[in-house]
């Protein structure tokens, strides 16, 4: 009959005895840890300053190295017998038992996380999907806004602008006038206002065209825009007929139109050998009186202008 085999773990601690019971003398011999203790060149064995640290590939393969040795050991049959193969026989089973259900888990996890990167994808995508979307609108949004803001100015021109002369049309003069009344406690000087009408315009019509006739009012516009003084306003009254407003000017309005005039009358326009001449009426605006008043007394200053021969000023 075979005698078992003895297996000691390391770090395992073996009692001895010497003499008899009554002089019982033991002594430790402790197994020696592989991982403290390696052979020297001479057989002996020494132990090393500081355990050398393990990598992740290290560790896998003691791993690796342990599980065989183990699996091996429950095989031997000469192992059978040993008091400690029954509980590393559980252990052994637990630990398979674990490391499959780990593989389970792990195997989840990682569908879980395929899913969920899946996912995460999709949503990325729908999400710079509906950003370009956004931008796309936030870019029209931002066109159709700058086309109504043109489309508003352009509004509020073709409101107040002669298109013609791009010189205020009517409305715009009366807002203007209206809002220089009620400055006019404040100033120095009369307020006045000049009616201006080109003489004989329908005979410039009639003979050259309505085409020359349009540059004739365009140029008649620009010579008034350059004789006036800044704080002056010229604006298209109707017509051959224009309205200057002269705010602070007093008796020095009259001046100013004869400026306009004489500049008309040795002005040439393109397109017409006709000598262009204007009549103009010149009033001041009494303090208090309706506008309308003051407009109707420059009108009858231009009638009478063009009663007395034309091409002159005349103030009431």
């Amino acid at each position: 009959m075979k005698k078992a085999r003895k297996f000691l773990l390391p770090g395992t601690t073996i009692m001895t005895t010497k003499g008899s019971p009554n002089s019982l003398k033991s002594s430790k011999r402790t197994v020696p840890s592989p991982s403290l203790l390696t052979p020297s060149r001479e057989g002996r064995r020494r132990r090393l300053d500081r355990p050398k640290l393990a990598t992740p590939a290290t560790e896998e393969r003691r791993e690796g190295e342990l599980e065989l040795q183990v699996t091996q050991l429950l095989a031997d049959p000469e192992y059978e017998g040993h008091p400690l193969h029954g509980a590393l026989s559980a252990l052994w089973s637990n630990y398979e038992d674990l490391s499959s259900q780990i593989e389970k888990l792990t195997s989840i996890s990682d569908g879980y996380g395929s899913m969920l990167r899946e996912r995460n994808a999709r949503l990325d995508e729908r999400n710079r999907r509906h950003l370009r979307q956004l931008q796309k609108i936030v870019r029209i949004s931002d066109h159709y806004q700058k086309m109504l803001q043109e489309m508003n100015e352009a509004l509020k021109v073709s409101a107040s602008q002669d298109p013609l002369t791009g010189l205020r049309n009517r409305r715009s003069i009366m807002e203007r006038l209206t809002a220089e009344v009620t400055l006019v406690p404040r100033r120095k000087a009369a307020l006045s206002l000049a009616l201006l009408d080109i003489d004989n315009f329908k005979n410039i019509n009639d003979s050259f065209g309505h085409d020359v006739g349009d540059n004739v009012l365009v140029h008649m516009s620009n010579l008034m825009n350059e004789q006036v003084r800044t704080s002056d306003v010229c604006a298209r009254w109707g017509g051959e007929e224009f309205l200057i407003l002269l705010p602070d000017s007093g008796d020095f309005a009259h001046e100013v139109c004869e400026r306009v005039r004489f500049a008309i009358e040795n002005s040439s326009v393109v397109g017409s050998t006709h000598k262009v001449t204007a009549s103009i009426g010149v009033t001041q605006y009494n303090n208090g009186e309706d506008v309308l008043e003051a407009l109707r007394r420059a009108d009858a200053a231009l009638f009478q202008a063009k009663r007395d021969g034309r091409n002159r000023v005349v103030v009431l």
